[in-house]
């Protein structure tokens, strides 16, 4: 099939479809959206966002990414239940794609919501700083011995950071990460290279790049037990983003299969698609 990325997108073909289907899985009991999220704001605020977004040509990426990516950027945004005006996920334009990125407080809001993590706190490690740690030999869990730090240190090169995760029963973990660990991460960037922001506040980027590393260690380990609480049945377990595939567009129709909860059997959902329209609708709320 191939896509047309000439025409643009309208919010109505492409968010009112996703909201139609995260429906349709929360009264069929195969999804369960945190009670502390909408749906319908959190849709409504990323067109907002999409509306003002541009790639790297200044061309809208309304009109020049395709209505696939598009569509599962809002549908993965959504089952994760995160939220881009709160700043824990981004939408990136990218070879005529919006691609979907989760930020370090998303992380952070799906370990808590998912991974039974209280607080993530992280520490930049500068030159001069007194910084001591040791692996746990039985048990390979890092701990941190000593970092004493001067306020004059606070502005010389960053050699690493660090993030302290603890969880609902105080148990704690310790992710450590040096300089060339954390430079090789933002190389794996889209684009590769240093940003602005990595040159001008590399230790505020290090220690987003450290608490991702150490959520990621939970949340991609939880198993469908964290889904749901004790007062939830089954039925209402929420669907783990990773068991999510893509979407695909073909005559006007939206085809995804995801993982059901219960019985881990694979269902093809079906999500009718308006007819493209030449010209971008408002927001229809």
């Amino acid at each position: 099939m191939t896509e047309n990325k000439n025409l643009p997108t309208s919010q109505k073909t492409i968010t009112d479809s996703v909201l139609a289907k995260i429906n349709q899985f929360k009264s069929g009991g195969e999804l369960l959206i945190p009670k502390d999220y909408s749906p319908e704001n959190a849709l409504k605020s990323a067109y907002l966002i999409l509306t003002e977004t541009k790639d790297k040509d200044k061309k809208p990426v309304l009109e020049s990414c395709s209505r696939e990516s598009i569509a599962n950027t809002l549908l993965r945004m959504v089952v994760e239940g995160l939220s881009p005006l709160k700043g824990q996920c981004y939408f990136i334009p990218y070879n005529g794609k919006l691609q979907y990125q989760r930020s370090y407080q998303g992380s952070i809001a799906l370990a808590k919501r998912y991974a039974g993590v209280k607080t993530v706190v992280g520490a930049a490690i500068f030159d001069g700083d007194k910084f001591k740690h040791e692996v746990i030999a039985e048990t390979g869990i890092k701990r941190i011995i000593q970092h004493e730090q001067s306020l004059e240190n606070l502005s010389n090169k960053v050699k690493g950071a660090y993030a302290i995760v603890t969880l609902n029963d105080n148990s704690v973990y310790v992710e450590i990460m040096n300089i060339k660990q954390i430079t090789a991460a933002w190389n794996q960037r889209q684009g590769n290279g240093l940003t602005g922001a990595h040159e001008n506040f590399s230790d505020q980027m290090a220690i987003k790049t450290v608490i991702n590393r150490a959520c990621k260690h939970f949340t991609s380990a939880t198993d469908d037990s964290v889904l749901y609480s004790g007062q939830e049945s089954k039925n209402e377990m929420n669907t783990d983003p990773e068991d999510v595939e893509e979407i695909s567009f073909e005559d006007n129709t939206e085809i995804k299969e995801e993982i059901k909860p219960e019985t881990k059997e694979q269902i093809k959902m079906e999500v009718e698609v308006e007819k493209k329209s030449d010209t971008p609708k408002e927001p229809g709320f």
